[in-house]
């Protein structure tokens, strides 16, 4: 059974049976106690009741529109004070409120049952009882007490911030679809306001939650971001070409305002202003949450990295730039929010990012990624944040080994990157990362000559050779001693930096010999 209908099934149709079985069962069954105590035939019980003498109706059919009327007004009162409580903290709730068919029909049934019962209290004459109109009245009247019930429980779901979530998602992706089957510019540019106003309302919800320390509502408004960008790159190639340009509707948006015109040029020449709006919204969440809730923080890199994976799927270089760029605005606010482990974690999305583009044929990116990291790694350095530029260090390794089992050509660009990490020391506090610098180096030499790799392995040991011999001793110690890949703390990635795997540990001593050799020849 499809989703719909169950949920249909399940929220109304049997909340509604059920309580007007219970009604009807308790009044049929009262009153045919009441039938049986005034002497009458149990066969007479139904008839008597629908004889419908006029000179008894008349005070009951009077009432008929009053309850109905009351019943609208209890309706509408508890269903105000709700989306009123709801509006006043997220944006657009009376929009979507007004606009969902469900709310329409609902409040639009008591309208009609309010006229109807009014025009229905003067039709009754002395000689004539309009039996149809009272019976669809008083059934009318009956469905609407049951609807109250399951309608109100329904106001309750539709408000849900999940939910409000899910449907703001669900209505930008069906506005951007909509578009794909359009020629009108006018209706373009109109489909095209729709859209940033529900990604202004997805980040509305987002910083509201954060505010709120309500995560799993700013996790779910992050993940709406995700799967429209990721959705909208299997549509993009269909949409028409004036979907691309700015249109008036949206050119007067603050972001768009505050941008140089030469740039705001290049995001239609690249087709990317949906996307980069989508991100600069990610990006303020990004900066609102790296102080009071940075798991925000880590699930916007994770996403971040999905949306560049779909765009390396789809070919579309041009986006793959702009997440780059926005991966390393990431890192640029959390370095000088001086946060390290939110750090840690946004470089390990970085770093699976560029290995994906590796695996996708996207070596030029790659590499562009891998140069941003050495530069986030050398701002470590300035900043004294040791931990960064070591994490820089460990990710650049890792690299350099998957670009090497992909046979990627940019593999030695990226070690180029790697090599030039390290710094001579100006503060006694650096000598950390430095240290973490040249274990991940020879790590990595040592896996290249697990593999056979001897020439990059010296190359790696020419750049350490005038290291002093103390500090070499120590790293070689260092090294040698870490025997568990697991680290002695719960992290993300799930592996200590300085463990090798048996093959390529085996070839520590070879490496730290070609190294000796290089010494004893300079």
């Amino acid at each position: 059974m499809p989703a719909s209908a169950l949920h249909w099934r399940r929220h109304w149709l049997t909340p509604i049976l059920s309580l007007a079985l219970i009604a009807l069962g308790l009044f049929a069954f009262a009153y045919w106690i009441d039938h049986r105590a005034g002497g009458e035939p149990t066969s007479e019980a139904l008839g008597r009741y629908f004889s419908l003498q006029g000179d008894f109706l008349t005070d009951a059919i009077s009432q008929l529109a009053p309850v109905t009327i009351a019943m609208f007004g209890i309706v509408v009162t508890v269903v105000a004070i709700i989306v009123q409580l709801a509006a006043g903290r997220y944006t657009g709730v009376v929009r979507m409120f007004v606009r969902d068919r469900v709310n329409a029909m609902t409040l639009s049934y008591y309208v009609v049952l309010g006229v109807f019962g009014i025009w229905l209290s003067v039709g009754l004459q002395g000689d004539f009882v309009p039996r149809v109109a009272l019976f669809v009245g008083l059934a009318g009247a009956s469905l609407g007490l049951l609807l109250m019930l399951p309608y109100f429980g329904y106001v309750f779901w539709f408000l849900e911030p999940t939910n409000l979530v899910t449907r703001i998602s669900a209505s930008a992706s069906q506005t951007i679809r909509s578009a794909a089957a359009s020629a009108s510019e006018v209706t373009l540019h109109s489909l095209q306001r729709e859209t940033l106003d529900a990604m202004a309302e997805l980040a509305d919800i987002a910083s509201n939650s954060i505010s709120g320390k309500d995560k799993i509502i700013a996790s779910r408004a992050v993940d709406a971001f995700r799967d429209l960008i990721v959705d909208y790159q299997a549509i993009k190639s269909g949409l028409p070409e004036a979907w691309f340009r700015i249109g008036a509707e949206i050119r007067g948006n603050p972001d768009f305002v505050a941008m140089d015109p030469e740039s705001l040029t290049d995001l239609e020449s690249r087709r990317t202003w949906l996307e980069w709006q989508a991100l600069r919204q990610l990006l303020g969440i990004y900066n609102e949450a790296l102080s009071t809730m940075p798991d925000i923080d880590y699930l916007i890199a994770i996403d971040s990295r999905y949306m560049g994976e779909a765009a390396a799927e789809h070919d579309d270089d041009l986006l793959v730039d702009l997440i780059l760029c926005y991966f390393n605005s990431y890192l640029r606010s959390t370095l000088n929010a001086r946060s390290v482990r939110t750090a840690y974690n946004v470089l390990n999305q970085y770093r699976l990012m560029v290995e994906g583009l590796l695996r996708r044929g996207k070596g030029r990116h790659a590499l562009d990624g891998a140069r941003y990291m050495s530069y986030y790694g050398h701002v470590g350095y300035d900043l004294n944040l040791p931990f960064v530029t070591e994490t820089v260090a460990y990710d650049l390794s890792a690299l350099c080994q998957a670009a090497h089992s992909l046979g990627c050509e940019q593999e030695d660009g990226i070690l180029a990157h790697f090599l030039e990490l390290d710094r001579p020391l100006r503060a006694k506090q650096q000598e950390r990362a430095l240290m973490g610098v040249r274990k991940a180096q020879i790590k990595l030499a040592a896996y290249y000559l697990s593999v056979g790799e001897v020439q990059r392995a010296t190359a790696i040991a020419a750049d350490m050779k005038d290291e002093p011999p103390e500090r070499v001793a120590t790293l070689r110690h260092e090294l040698e001693r870490t025997t568990s890949k697991d680290f002695w703390e719960i992290t993300d990635r799930g592996r200590n930096f300085e463990y090798m795997p048996p093959p390529q540990r085996a070839c520590l001593a070879q490496y730290f010999e070609v190294m000796a050799e290089l010494r004893a020849t300079a």
